[in-house]
Protein backbone atom coordinates (compact mmCIF):
# COMPACT_ATOMS: atom_id res chain seq x y z
CA UNK A 1 0.00 0.00 0.00
CA UNK A 2 0.89 3.51 -0.71
CA UNK A 3 2.45 5.69 1.92
CA UNK A 4 3.91 8.98 2.14
CA UNK A 5 7.56 9.64 1.64
CA UNK A 6 9.29 9.46 5.44
CA UNK A 7 11.73 12.54 6.41
CA UNK A 8 15.01 12.24 6.65
CA UNK A 9 16.48 11.10 9.98
CA UNK A 10 17.45 14.26 12.34
CA UNK A 11 21.41 12.07 12.10
CA UNK A 12 23.96 14.31 10.51
CA UNK A 13 27.01 13.36 12.79
CA UNK A 14 28.39 9.98 11.88
CA UNK A 15 31.65 10.79 12.21
CA UNK A 16 33.47 7.70 9.56
CA UNK A 17 34.73 9.25 6.48
CA UNK A 18 32.30 8.26 3.86
CA UNK A 19 29.76 10.37 5.97
CA UNK A 20 31.75 12.86 6.54
CA UNK A 21 32.44 13.49 2.75
CA UNK A 22 28.40 13.52 1.99
CA UNK A 23 27.45 15.85 4.79
CA UNK A 24 27.26 19.88 3.73
CA UNK A 25 26.90 22.73 5.78
CA UNK A 26 24.39 25.23 5.24
CA UNK A 27 25.19 28.56 7.04
CA UNK A 28 23.60 31.84 7.44
CA UNK A 29 20.35 29.67 7.57
CA UNK A 30 17.39 32.16 8.68
CA UNK A 31 16.05 29.35 10.67
CA UNK A 32 12.97 31.24 12.08
CA UNK A 33 11.54 31.24 8.59
CA UNK A 34 13.19 28.20 7.31
CA UNK A 35 11.83 24.97 8.53
CA UNK A 36 13.38 21.37 8.21
CA UNK A 37 10.64 20.34 5.55
CA UNK A 38 12.27 23.27 3.63
CA UNK A 39 15.89 22.99 3.87
CA UNK A 40 14.99 19.04 2.56
CA UNK A 41 12.98 20.72 -0.39
CA UNK A 42 15.64 22.57 -1.57
CA UNK A 43 18.43 20.45 -1.02
CA UNK A 44 16.69 17.18 -2.10
CA UNK A 45 17.15 18.04 -6.02
CA UNK A 46 21.12 16.89 -6.27
CA UNK A 47 20.19 13.26 -4.44
CA UNK A 48 18.67 11.31 -1.70
CA UNK A 49 19.00 12.60 1.59
CA UNK A 50 19.32 10.21 4.37
CA UNK A 51 19.50 13.12 7.28
CA UNK A 52 19.17 16.93 7.92
CA UNK A 53 19.38 18.54 10.91
CA UNK A 54 18.43 22.11 11.70
CA UNK A 55 20.07 24.41 14.13
CA UNK A 56 19.82 28.23 14.88
CA UNK A 57 20.95 29.60 12.23
CA UNK A 58 22.71 26.67 10.12
CA UNK A 59 21.94 23.13 9.31
CA UNK A 60 23.31 20.04 7.71
CA UNK A 61 22.38 17.66 5.34
CA UNK A 62 23.65 14.39 4.88
CA UNK A 63 23.12 12.99 1.55
CA UNK A 64 24.00 9.08 0.10
CA UNK A 65 27.51 10.15 -1.45
CA UNK A 66 29.86 12.43 -1.92
CA UNK A 67 29.03 13.33 -5.48
CA UNK A 68 25.47 14.84 -4.31
CA UNK A 69 26.87 16.73 -1.74
CA UNK A 70 29.56 18.52 -3.88
CA UNK A 71 26.82 18.94 -6.33
CA UNK A 72 24.56 20.73 -3.94
CA UNK A 73 27.55 22.78 -2.63
CA UNK A 74 28.08 23.99 -6.07
CA UNK A 75 24.09 24.60 -6.85
CA UNK A 76 23.33 26.35 -3.92
CA UNK A 77 26.60 28.54 -2.90
CA UNK A 78 25.47 31.61 -2.26
CA UNK A 79 21.77 31.72 -3.18
CA UNK A 80 19.74 33.69 -1.17
CA UNK A 81 16.92 31.90 0.91
CA UNK A 82 14.54 33.84 3.16
CA UNK A 83 16.99 37.30 2.89
CA UNK A 84 20.16 35.64 3.33
CA UNK A 85 22.58 34.54 1.13
CA UNK A 86 23.57 30.66 2.25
Amino acid sequence: RARPPAMASNVTNKTDPRSLNSRVFIGNLNTLVVKKSDVEAIFSKYGKIVGCSVHKGFAFVQYVNERNARAAVAGEDGRMIAGQVL
